[in-house]
């Protein structure tokens, strides 16, 4: 158990969700009859957005809100005076006809330009949605296309890896397949590209979006817009099938940014925010955290460990980063090559280390705390992009212990439930949220009657969020995330997490990454392999195997040791980062390739390849 030194005491009362917990519709709003108990009153109440997000608007030491938000790509730079978010949004409602409702998207890099784009669009009550640039262009034309966006901002390129990558010919696919597309906003972010592609719209480039006089705050009427307006739609990551369009709302984002930021990562004002993150990911939008607690948020755009592990330290030194939000993925490969930040850069300014993305292990706490900062603040984090915020959380109030999650985030009634819909205490079981959070999505777009939407969680427990993963609580209200629901292992009746395979996996000298799946026989029986990709110049020797097996049964159990291991060239995950177990799991069950994962969702569709190949030739085909 790591302690902590606290500057203050945070208190927060439950009491402020006054209908936390009243009767719902099937949106989640409060019912009418509600209406006088609820924070917002009724479906009509408007939220101006300049009291609260856009307090990016409001810094207590600028004029200009953007100035609040650093970047960082070939070289560091911060948002000059003249790129203003009043500016952009003025421009996109009265010279390009946006209005209220209106979707705007961008296809962007993580750069200040995409956060004024998404502050201008909010600022005019327009509907906001991002997609990276490394994305497909079927993969973003599966986002885009469901929500017939009116005005589309873009640049013409990106750089990662110190390698640069023309997006042109992918623009002008996307644009061609979104027939609703009426004006192009055009960033020159490639110098070597075209600067804009061919296209039946209008087309305008960035610098002529903030043309003119500077616009006082005082002089700029922000859009009205009710409680439950669409604020930005958020895509899943979209392993099979369509995307999901999960809608946010004002208010409610609003309310539950002000209580991740303020109570579950305590950002300062003064502080600096820095989540390494693409613009097609929801930590993207969390960054706004930043700015809305008067602090600073860091925007990188590049590879993460370009040209070694030490590039996020080198940012987090450099910008006197305060709280970090990181994977333990990448931990684990800074430990790969053994760097140790605490000894090589100044982190003086360092207070928490926040570890998000993936379950994390007690041995990457443990490595937090001794070759980071002794006395950093660890801590695991878990949520979803249907939240845009953590389910289960951090707490500066609380006791760390290595390996675990603290509590439930406030106002979340997060429980783990057995098959029966039973709550359970220290066993495995699914986590399931009991009553409405302060935010949760107000719909999928296109789905009027709400279908897609209930079977997605609401058809195992009726009435009760699932939220599709294997969770088990303690008697102190701590917890750990044991893998996704769908990828559970079942060993002889048990279901175990691929988790707790993956830390001890990480653990093993010469193993980079691993994934296990577990498969019905038609036999009734079960067949768990283990897919391990090597380092460099490692074989997989009967040794080896020996070794993997026996710390398996040791550290874990018996029913933990796969039937088989084998050595793949690279182990497939999403554009986010998330080992594709699903996949490969109904790839083994013998579904179609092209049923199972999208490749334009996929980083290494090359790696998926290889796990077609080697299910047919399991199957004799």
């Amino acid at each position: 158990m790591v302690g902590r030194r606290r500057r203050r005491v945070l208190a927060f009362d439950l009491g402020l969700f006054r209908g936390h917990g009243r009767r719902r519709d099937r949106r989640g709003r409060l019912a009418r009859s509600d209406a006088a108990d609820a924070l917002v009153h009724g479906d009509a109440a408007e939220l101006r957005r300049a009291r609260a997000a856009p307090r990016v608007e409001r810094q207590s030491r600028s004029s200009d809100a953007a100035s609040r938000l650093g970047a960082a790509s070939a070289g560091g730079r911060e948002l000059g005076r003249n790129r203003r978010p009043r500016a952009a949004a003025r421009h996109v409602a009265a010279r390009d006809g946006n209005r209220k409702g209106d979707r705007v998207v961008a296809y962007m890099p993580n750069i200040p330009e995409a956060v004024i784009a998404m502050l201008a669009t909010t600022a005019i009550g327009a509907v906001w949605s991002s997609a990276a640039p490394e994305f497909g262009a079927q993969t973003v034309i599966d986002r885009f296309s469901q929500i017939a966006p009116k005005l589309v901002f873009a640049v013409n390129g990106y750089r990662y890896g110190a390698k640069d990558f023309d997006r042109i010919g992918d623009l002008e696919t996307i644009l061609a397949a979104l027939p609703s597309a009426e004006m192009l906003v055009m960033l020159d972010y490639h110098p070597a590209a075209r600067k804009a592609p061919e296209f039946r719209g209008g087309i305008r480039a960035w610098p002529d979006l903030l043309d003119g006089p500077a616009i006082a705050r005082d002089a700029f009427q922000f859009a009205r817009v009710a409680s439950d307006h669409p604020l930005w739609v958020l895509f899943t990551s979209g392993t099979t099938g369509l995307p999901k369009p999960i809608v946010h709302n004002h208010h409610g984002i609003v309310l539950e940014h002000y209580k991740s930021a303020a109570f579950h990562f305590e950002i300062e004002a003064d502080g600096t925010l820095f989540f390494y993150s693409t613009t097609g990911w929801m930590v993207w939008n969390t960054l706004m955290w930043g700015p809305l607690m008067n602090g600073t948020s860091v925007l990188y755009d590049g590879h993460p460990s370009h040209p070694d592990a030490r590039l996020v330290w080198r940012l987090v030194e450099a910008a006197g980063v305060t709280v970090l939000g990181i994977s333990p993925s990448y931990i684990q490969l800074v430990r790969q090559q053994g760097v140790v930040p605490g000894r090589e850069f100044n982190l003086e300014q360092l207070q928490s280390v926040m570890l998000v993305g993936s379950p994390s292990t007690p041995e990457v706490f443990r490595w937090v705390h001794e070759a980071v900062k002794p006395e950093v603040w660890a801590s695991s984090q878990s949520g979803g992009t249907e939240f845009c915020s953590g389910l289960l959380a951090g707490s500066p109030l609380l006791p760390t212990h290595a390996g675990e999650i603290q509590a439930p985030a406030l106002g979340v009634a997060a429980v783990a439930f057995d098959d029966a819909g039973r709550e359970i205490i220290d066993e495995a079981g699914e986590l399931v949220v009991r009553a409405p959070m302060p935010s949760m999505p107000l719909c999928f777009w296109g789905d009027a009657d709400f279908v897609r939407y209930t079977d997605s969680y609401f058809g195992v427990y009726p009435g009760v969020w699932r939220h599709g993963d294997r969770v088990r609580f303690n008697a102190r209200g701590g917890c750990h995330v044991l893998g996704r629901s769908d990828a559970t292992l079942n060993r002889h009746g048990v279901r175990i997490g691929s988790a707790e395979i993956y830390r001890t996996m990480e653990g093993i000298p010469g193993i980079v990454d691993s994934l296990v799946v577990c498969i019905e026989q038609p036999d009734g029986g079960f067949y768990m392999p283990l897919f391990v990709q090597l380092a460099q110049g490692i074989e997989l020797t009967d040794g080896l195997q020996d070794e993997i097996r026996r710390r398996l049964r040791h550290e874990r159990s018996p029913r933990h040791v796969p039937d088989v291991i084998i050595g793949v060239p690279e182990i497939p995950m999403t554009l986010t980062g998330k080992k594709m177990e699903v996949p490969v799991r109904r790839l083994l069950l013998g579904d179609a390739p092209d049923k199972v994962a999208s490749k334009d969702a996929t980083r290494n569709p090359a790696a998926l390849d290889w796990f077609t190949q080697f299910a047919a030739a399991r199957r004799g085909g």
